[in-house]
């Protein structure tokens, strides 16, 4: 009798890797733990052994990468990114329990219609003067630098130059609260006080640097900025985390509506939309606001 031939041996490959790890409640605990601390935007991983540890999860282990991805889609976060540099970089979806929408963000700052559209320019300013050309935005290393009065210098700029496209198309320049759009704010912008004025000189919550200021109060709050000084009202630089969340908003229509006035950064936190003077070395040439080429 002859002895059975052997059976072939397969080559190894993908499919001879052995089962699938399974998914322990630990991992699923630990998952959500990853997640928990994308949610503390200031915390940074390299203050944390157990933060870190689960970056490194994260980056090394595949199955527990996408339960971790699962975890922040069921909680309606969306995934910027995961890294040593940012953390786990969380955004909100717009249905999400943790969503932060500006308009609820407005209305405690007040509830008259013309402060909620500031404080959203302001917003739109702030993520426009932090990262001025679109290779400091593709830069993971950049560090973009504000002001409060940078930032409100800048914005008044682009009232006058709104203005002056207003008048020589001959648009009607008076006030329209309820239209859209950058043509609408810088009319409401333009005629309200940069400061206002108090007794003890103390900067009025609804002028608008004070409406700046708070927009960078937020900032700083959230883990995008950090305050640096209190030279102009007030002095930031920017996180890794708020690099993320601009290239994120990057394709706004009121970001769009600004790359057309073309804005001229400077690199100690002020900016200037006028044209470039060749004597000027401070002067960028050509330079654009952010996602613009």
């Amino acid at each position: 009798m002859t002895d059975p031939a052997p059976e072939p041996e397969h080559a190894a490959g993908p499919a001879d890797t052995g089962p699938a790890p399974r998914v322990t409640p630990a991992d699923a605990a630990d998952a959500a733990r990853l997640v928990s601390f994308g949610l503390q935007p200031k915390l940074a991983p390299a203050r944390d052994a157990e933060y870190t540890e689960l970056l490194r999860r994260y980056r090394d282990e595949p199955p527990f990468a996408r339960l971790a991805d699962a975890v922040a889609t069921g909680l309606g976060l969306v995934v910027l990114e995961v890294s040593t540099r940012a953390g786990m970089a969380l955004a909100a979806a717009e249905d999400s329990a943790f969503a932060v929408r500006m308009g609820d963000y407005a209305r405690r700052a007040g509830a008259d219609s013309a402060d909620r559209f500031l404080h959203g320019l302001a917003h739109l300013a702030c993520a426009a003067m932090a990262f001025p050309r679109p290779e400091d935005l593709a830069d993971d290393g950049y560090i973009g630098r504000i002001s409060v009065n940078g930032v409100d210098s800048f914005v008044r700029q682009a009232c006058r130059r709104l203005e002056e496209r207003a008048e020589a198309e001959g648009e009607n320049t008076d006030p329209a609260t309820d239209a859209p759009g950058l043509e609408a704010a810088w009319r409401v912008y333009a005629r309200r006080s940069a400061t206002g004025a108090t007794k003890d000189a103390r900067r009025l919550a609804g002028s608008t640097t004070g409406i700046i200021a708070k927009a960078v109060a937020f900032l700083a709050d959230s883990g995008f900025l950090q305050r640096t000084g209190d030279d102009a009202g007030g002095t930031y630089r920017t996180t890794a985390r708020y690099q993320l969340q601009v290239r994120d908003m990057a394709g706004s229509a009121a970001m769009a509506e600004l790359l057309e006035l073309g804005v001229v950064p400077v690199s100690d936190g002020t900016a200037s939309l006028l044209p470039p003077r060749d004597d000027d070395p401070e002067l960028v040439p050509d330079a654009g606001l952010p996602f613009h080429s």
